[in-house]
């Protein structure tokens, strides 16, 4: 079931509903309701805030976000997504990865260590609890 910001986020996620507005007015394609965007699964709204945050600490314009979107999107339908609007966020997540390399955030050994550390971590994780990274996932 979707999910708002404002509606009660995890314990680590807090997103401030300016710089969300402020998204929303920069990026249309964003999935809203009345209430601001919303989401499938808590990793969707935490792609989502890590994007906020980075942007306000100017790693990049919602200008140069929305053209990367695009092309993400746009690599993504001529491999094949058919766009039904669920692979959003994926797509969300790819072009923050490619932006924080491209960038010198983090590197492609770095992101692969946290790919590799989420799988693991949601291997061991039971169907419906809420997937926690811990020292072992790293290992």
């Amino acid at each position: 079931m979707p999910s708002s910001p404002t509606s009660s986020p995890p314990e680590l996620l807090r997103i401030d509903p300016a710089a969300a507005a402020r998204a929303i007015a920069e990026v249309p394609a964003i999935p809203c309701d009345a209430e601001g965007p919303v989401f499938r699964e808590p990793w969707e709204a935490q792609a989502f805030a890590m994007a906020l945050a980075l942007h306000e600490r100017g790693l990049f314009t919602w200008r140069e976000w929305a053209e990367r979107l695009g092309a993400e999107i746009r690599r993504a339908q001529a491999a094949g997504d058919p766009d039904r609007g669920d692979t959003y966020y994926r797509h969300w997540l790819a072009t923050l990865e490619r932006l924080v390399a491209e960038k010198g955030v983090a590197d492609e050994t770095a992101l692969a260590r946290y790919r590799r550390a989420w799988k693991s971590a949601a291997a061991r994780t039971p169907h419906g609890a809420p997937i926690t990274l811990a020292a072992e996932d790293f290992a």
